[in-house]
């Protein structure tokens, strides 16, 4: 027995692949445009704060002989500027590549606190949606929407609201990680950018420590951090980084177990 082809009510022959979804056809239902600009509007004050940071990003690749190209394709890869900022010391003294992915790992392990604390937030997505989100999850955005996120159903509108500040956020970042790497000898030393770096970082992260397991987090992590400074090869820092990471994550279980008893 043969049966007809289905077909789909755009007309298109029902053996056909699916389409893949475009960001356009992602954005276009009006409660995903409406929540996107939602989302825009609550991260735009926090957006402001990664400008020196992504400049001083430029220009520190710039200025372990990083050519322009090169400067920017790392920062379009890995969009990490903690782990960019911590591993460039790495790669201007040779360092092996081993050790050079392993720090950007350990810079970035707060991620695992983020993705757990934010999944829910994705259900009812595809594989490819989530994909994206996951590569333009940053510590602003994550502030920005994670509540919202867990107290909306409509999926539509938790990936519309997560979508537009994420994706100015990157847009942000590129731009003027590429204007310090072109301006980094034009650029004085006495504007202090790396010191308007860490002010703006904490700024982004202040938001965070409303989240119980995120204090508990920043709380060890720093005050495992201290107490091992005088470590060699800056050991305390990543002590700091592993016991914050595993205090998080335990306080978010503990925080789950309890709500659902």
């Amino acid at each position: 027995m043969f049966r007809t082809p289905i077909r789909n009510i755009d007309g298109h022959d029902g053996h056909e692949p699916a389409r893949q979804p475009t960001l356009m056809s992602i954005l276009s239902p009006p409660r995903a445009r409406a929540a996107a600009r939602e989302g825009f509007r609550a991260f735009l004050p926090l957006s402001v704060g990664l400008v020196p940071w992504a400049l001083v990003t430029g220009m520190s690749m710039v200025s372990i002989g990083m050519t322009p190209l090169q400067a920017m394709g790392m920062n379009v890869i890995v969009f990490a500027g903690t782990a960019q900022l911590g591993t460039l010391p790495l790669i201007a003294a040779g360092a092996p590549l081993w050790l050079i992915v392993a720090t950007a790992l350990a810079l970035n392990l707060r991620f695992l606190i983020f993705s757990a604390a934010i999944a829910q937030g994705f259900r009812g997505l595809g594989g490819g949606a989530r994909w994206l989100s996951g590569h333009l999850l940053t510590d602003g955005v994550f502030a920005t929407c994670v509540a919202k996120m867990m107290a909306v159903e409509d999926k539509d509108w938790r990936l519309g609201y997560y979508l537009a500040p994420s994706l100015w956020s990157w847009l942000l970042w590129q731009t003027f990680a590429l204007i310090g790497v072109l301006a980094a000898g034009s650029i004085p030393k006495t504007w202090s950018l790396e010191f308007m770096a860490t002010i703006a970082l904490m700024v982004l992260l202040i938001p965070m420590a409303k989240m119980r397991p995120m204090l508990v987090a920043a709380a060890t992590g720093g005050l495992t951090a201290v107490v091992l400074n005088g470590l060699p090869l800056r050991l305390g820092l990543f002590a700091g980084i592993f016991a914050g990471i595993a205090a998080g994550l335990a306080a978010d279980h503990w925080h789950t177990k309890g709500e659902g008893v």
